[in-house]
């Protein structure tokens, strides 16, 4: 059994906890909320993110962060990416050499285009850093329905040790040593999953929204490896599997906000409206950065961005991708002489 602390008590957050805690773990959870605190203690239920799932009697719920990390045996991290620094520096304090912390949101800093675990190694340099990735929405793992996922790596046995942890017969975990491949196809496919609902709010149908996540994969896969990421991690489940999930689920935070675009709402007015972090907003300024630095073509995250940050009209930005010069699909393809 371990000894296991969750930093964040959001809908992901609880439903690993619950998780861990069915695996036979000791789970503390911690959030910076003494309300959340409050009705997570007292209800046994996250009433908002996770309605009708039940959370044991011994699960521990707490506002101290040095009682949810201190003399732990890992650490999941688990709140929205914009607070992912600011977190673990608070952390940093009573986190012991070697501890290991496992990250399990998505996205990319805009100031520094720093990944998550990059922004946590340079917060913590003491800590063992992981992440956990693929096609996982949390109302479903808290309600125990088969889900498979990835835990990346620097080292072999970090990753051996939590695949162990986590997985059961409903949570299956396969292990890879590209964390910045994972990473990025987290991080990235957040922003495809806002264009894809964006065709959906405009009433697009489903050839619109496959070829969306296909030339998605295309651009996510192209940047990826250009950034040191391993093309395996683009055509699994940390890129196409966790693009799929996105694009096309009712749970999709990212698709959502993204259909409400659609239909004529302000990115403001949307991110009001889903009440979670949409992450894949925080991303699409970062990912343009990111296509400009190594200089990698990024057709749908471009308009995404205009449409989220510059007023663009969504039907002209659809228009706009429609009326691309024509070009061969896979360029190392080659024509008989």
């Amino acid at each position: 059994m371990a000894n296991v602390g969750i930093m964040g008590a959001g809908s992901w957050g609880t439903a690993l906890a619950l998780l861990l805690h069915k695996n036979g773990h000791q789970v503390t959870v911690w959030s910076i909320s003494e309300d959340e605190v409050k009705m997570l203690s007292e209800k046994r239920e996250h009433v908002n993110k996770l309605p009708g799932v039940k959370l044991p009697k011994d699960m521990i719920f707490t506002t101290d962060m040095e009682e949810a990390v201190k003399g732990k045996d890992f650490i999941v991290l688990a709140v929205p990416s914009p607070f992912t620094r600011s977190t673990a520096r608070n952390m940093s304090p009573y986190v012991a050499k070697g501890q290991i912390i496992v990250d399990v949101a998505k996205g990319i800093e805009e100031s520094t285009l720093m990944t998550l675990s990059q922004q946590i190694e340079e917060e913590i340099p003491n800590a063992q850093v992981a992440v956990l990735s693929g096609p996982s929405h949390a109302e479903e793992v808290g309600r125990g329905l088969p889900t498979i996922v990835v835990i990346g790596a620097r080292k072999k046995e970090i990753a051996e040790y939590l695949q162990e942890m986590f997985m059961n017969e409903v949570f299956r975990v396969y292990i890879s040593p590209d964390m910045r491949g994972m990473e990025l196809g987290g991080s990235l496919k957040n922003v495809i999953a806002l264009a894809a609902g964006i065709a959906d709010g405009l009433g697009y149908g489903d050839n619109t929204k496959a070829a969306l996540i296909t030339r998605g994969i295309a651009e996510i896969a192209r940047l990826g490896v250009k950034m040191g990421g391993a093309v395996e991690s683009f055509t699994g489940l940390t890129g196409i599997g966790d693009l799929i999930v996105t694009c096309a689920s009712v749970h999709s935070r990212n698709r959502k906000a993204g259909y409400l675009i659609g239909q004529g709402r302000t990115m403001q007015e949307a991110m009001d409206e889903v009440q979670m972090v949409v992450e894949g907003v925080y991303s699409a300024k970062a990912a343009v950065k990111l296509g400009q630095k190594y200089g990698v073509s990024l057709p749908i995250i471009d308009k995404v961005s205009e449409v989220l940050f510059e007023g663009k009209d969504p039907r002209e930005a659809v228009n706009e991708l429609m009326l691309r010069d024509g070009r061969p699909e896979h360029q190392a393809l080659h024509w008989q002489e």
